[in-house]
């Protein structure tokens, strides 16, 4: 137990959910306000990876956020945390914290409130998309201990975190190498400055398989357990087995929904911002399936694509960007891509050989991202260590 009292976050200070400017508004765009979203929280610096600003205007619409403020997402990846570095905007997946300064020393709080996630993940109800409303999470309690000693925690975690960001930058740097690389190839794929040909997707692709939403367990799979494999396995467009749920004993798998080494699946209902990910199965346990919100992308042998190439042709940011415009729904009701709707999207086909060489060539740089990985876990791990003593007071 902590040895420090324990406190709402509502008795701490104001609690403000974010929103979304009409995206139809474009003078509420554009500006020098940075708009987070839950892409950006857990980043290195989630201000200066925002994707979009507001101007005045959208920024009322999307109410501001003083430097300090703390934001947590409540909607899709729960717990993911980020803190303000100057005023911005959030959207409405993100409920943030502004602490009273007499109780709480912000980057305390950003720290009290990163341990919130396993919690935030209970309270959600078992829908198809995890969500905490404001009045559960301005219940949920931290420990409060006095200010100095917040201070010191917020220190030492500091200098921790900052070993951590070293080695998330380098891997920052590795995935713009790849970008990069991939624009020395074959140029940019919208203006498609080397001219490429193109078709639509339903000449390339055999099928594009559907997953299945049971309501699973809140944990999860273990030992030979079957599950089913939540957005936030495919939402960074990096596969993320982890991220999955367990299959209650009462229901039956369906193998032919299991991930398996090769597999291309690709996220079609999420916000916005997150929708249209893609993620490229190299390895992955067993008794895995997806869910609804994730499509497997079955390629023709004879299409002439190498899985790596169509990869990182959909995630480059200009392609996924014309991707997401396929999307229908309203932000609030989570947009949705239909199969009908992804078929027709245009694919660029550069020669096999020239994919091929590509592909071979971002290998070295993914070997050398998993090791970057490997060292990031065991930073992780040290550093959970270091603040799960720090908020019962044995530091």
């Amino acid at each position: 137990m902590s040895a420090w009292p324990r406190q709402p976050i509502a008795s701490l200070g104001t609690v403000t959910t974010g929103s979304t400017p009409r995206t139809s508004e474009e003078h509420f765009y554009g500006g020098d306000i940075p708009f987070v979203t839950p892409a950006e929280l857990d980043q290195i610096d989630p201000i200066m990876n925002a994707a979009r600003t507001l101007s005045e205007s959208g920024s009322q619409e999307a109410r501001l956020l003083p430097e300090g403020t703390v934001m947590v997402c409540c909607i899709g990846s729960l717990g993911k945390v980020g803190i303000a570095g100057r005023t911005v905007a959030s959207n409405q997946q993100i409920n943030s914290v502004i602490f009273d300064p007499r109780l709480i020393w912000s980057r305390y709080g950003f720290y009290a409130c990163r341990l919130l996630k396993s919690r935030l993940q209970t309270l959600a109800p078992a829908t198809t998309v995890a969500i905490v409303n404001k009045s559960k999470f301005e219940q949920l309690e931290i420990p409060v201990p006095p200010l100095p000693e917040q201070r010191r925690i917020a220190e030492i975690l500091d200098r921790a975190e900052a070993l951590r960001v070293k080695r998330r930058a380098a891997l920052a740097q590795l995935d713009e190498l790849i970008k990069s690389i991939f624009f020395d190839i074959f140029g940019d794929p919208i203006t498609n400055p080397k001219r490429w040909p193109r078709a639509p997707f339903t000449n390339l692709l055999t099928n594009i398989d559907s997953g299945w939403s049971p309501v699973c367990l809140d944990r999860p799979v273990e030992d030979e357990e079957w599950g089913v494999l939540k957005l936030g396995a495919v939402t960074w467009c990096e596969y993320n087995p982890s991220e999955n749920k367990a299959l209650p004993d009462n229901l039956d798998p369906d193998p032919n929904l299991e991930v398996k080494p090769g597999d291309l699946l690709f996220t079609r209902k999420n916000t916005y911002e997150l929708v249209a990910a893609c993620a490229l199965v190299q390895d992955t346990p067993p008794r895995l399936m997806m869910s609804d919100l994730i499509f497997r992308l079955r390629l023709r042998h004879d299409a002439g694509i190498d899985p790596n190439y169509l990869h990182q042709l959909l995630i480059y940011p200009t392609k996924r960007r014309e991707i997401q415009k396929l999307a229908g729904g309203s932000a609030s009701s989570m947009p949705n891509i239909s199969k009908a709707k992804l078929n027709t999207a245009q694919i660029e086909i550069p020669p096999l050989t020239l994919q091929q060489e590509f592909a071979y060539r971002i290998s070295a740089v993914e070997k050398l991202k998993k090791t970057h990985e490997a060292s990031l876990a065991e930073l992780d791990s040290l550093f959970a260590s270091l603040q799960y003593r720090a908020f019962r007071g044995e530091l």
